[in-house]
């Protein structure tokens, strides 16, 4: 392999391995942050160059073994570069946070949404998990407690959205849905993947600060981190195919 001698390589084949997609900034980047903190090898994925070095630096100041990928979980090139780098640098995957996300406007209702935004979310929040899942997964499948962890959302709860007096912020036609569908999805995966040791979960961070608000949630992003990073850590005889938050089971 060259630039690693073998030496190098059995070194961060000792630590668990973790990837999470948009980690230069707010939850993903305290997940990985977390997980750094806890010996593992973080690669911290993001589109923009500046901000994932800077990220990077950051954590690695903090005493984290974390290393840059870039990525694009809407351009297929770059997932598969992004696989050949952690094949290169680890020769495997133990753990995948797909945690990069796009919002459109709030309210969003679906009788004036753009459909150009429509699919922008999709495109992001549910088409990239599964472009990111799929081009990893045989590396996943050389871990011996590979985990998959996607970001999702109580507005994404088709139960909550239809109980009486929960407040999920008022009508999205864009955003919730593409949770709703990253729900359905992660429960098909569970399906395929109840023959392996493959455990996926979605995660439910709650009203977190972060851009993709204007900054108006009443949660830190290290607070918003810690459910993602619960599942991550899961034993092998965790919970599959189930969403959850720091208090638990959420309803689908």
């Amino acid at each position: 392999m060259p630039g690693r001698s073998a030496g190098m390589l059995a070194v961060v084949n000792e630590k668990t391995i973790a990837l999470v997609t948009g980690a230069n900034k707010g939850i993903g980047y305290e997940i990985a942050a977390g997980l750094g903190a806890r010996g593992w090898s973080v690669g911290v994925g993001a589109r923009d160059e500046q901000r994932r070095e800077d990220a990077v630096a950051k954590l690695r100041a903090a005493g984290a073994d974390a290393f840059g990928v870039p990525l694009d979980v809407t351009d297929d090139e770059s997932v598969i570069a992004a696989v050949q780098l952690i094949e290169e640098r680890a020769g495997r995957l133990d753990v995948l946070v797909n945690n990069a996300g796009v919002a459109g406007g709030w309210p969003e209702e679906p009788t004036t949404i753009d459909l150009e935004t429509v699919r922008r979310l999709v495109e992001t929040n549910v088409i990239g998990v599964i472009r990111v899942t799929n081009a990893m997964l045989p590396l996943l499948r050389r871990s011996a407690h590979p985990r998959i962890v996607n970001q999702s959302s109580h507005v994404g709860s088709l139960t909550l959205q239809t109980t009486p007096g929960v407040d999920l912020g008022g009508i999205s036609g864009g955003y919730a849905p593409t949770k709703t569908y990253l729900n359905a999805v992660t429960i098909q995966y569970a399906k395929e993947l109840s023959g392996t040791n493959i455990l996926i979960n979605n995660a439910c961070p709650g009203y977190v600060a972060t851009d993709l608000n204007g900054f108006s949630g009443t949660q830190t992003p290290e607070q918003g981190a810690a459910i993602a990073i619960r599942l991550a850590t899961l034993p092998d005889d965790g919970p599959t195919g189930q969403l959850f938050d720091d208090n638990g089971v959420v309803p689908w």
